[in-house]
């Protein structure tokens, strides 16, 4: 089975990418690599039992299962020794991307208390975009009865383009809401 988000891609977003930015092939078309979703969790350097959990939280968020970050090397001011474990981060990729794309641009955003669109400033000089979340509970999979703790995520779209206005227009097109311009 197709993911929707995917069909969307192929089927209206692409054509209207073309159009707008004048390709002559649809191959030319910018596409979205892989998502990464990253939670850093400090807490777990009291107790492990709070990795454990973001963890699993992260695992039903994702469909996939995590894998554990480690630091790289040590920070006194922090008290993180090389080697210790520090937060979790899955990348999805293929039908799973789009499927996670889907779910949170059209069910965990507007979730968001206050939500007023996404910042479109938060592209990096290759065309991805980061989105950093405050809480977990937005997504429905998560039972906010079983929520110990809030913990924040940040989620990075790599799309392969050339520049940031193509990566824009892809997401946009795509569904994702932005700020206007007047806001």
């Amino acid at each position: 089975m197709i993911p929707r988000l995917l069909e969307k891609y192929r089927k209206e977003v692409v054509p209207e990418m073309c159009k707008a930015m004048g390709y002559k092939s649809s191959m030319q078309a910018p596409r979205l690599k892989k998502v990464v979703i990253n939670m850093g969790v400090g807490e777990a350097l009291q107790d492990s039992k709070f990795l454990d959990k973001s963890v699993e939280e992260l695992s039903t968020i994702a469909g996939q299962k995590p894998v554990v970050t480690h630091a790289k090397k040590a920070i006194a001011n922090f008290k993180i020794k090389e080697g210790q474990a520090i937060g979790c981060k899955v990348t999805l990729r293929r039908a799973k991307m789009y499927e996670f794309l889907d779910r949170f641009i059209s069910v965990a955003l507007p979730r968001i208390r206050d939500f007023r669109g996404l910042n479109p400033n938060s592209f990096d000089a290759n065309g991805n975009y980061t989105i950093g979340i405050t809480e977990q509970a937005i997504f429905p999979e998560i039972d906010f009865d079983k929520v110990t703790r809030v913990q924040g995520m940040d989620i990075t779209i790599a799309i392969d383009s050339s520049s940031k206005k193509e990566s824009y227009e892809l997401l946009r097109l795509l569904g994702m809401p932005f700020k206007t311009a007047k806001e």
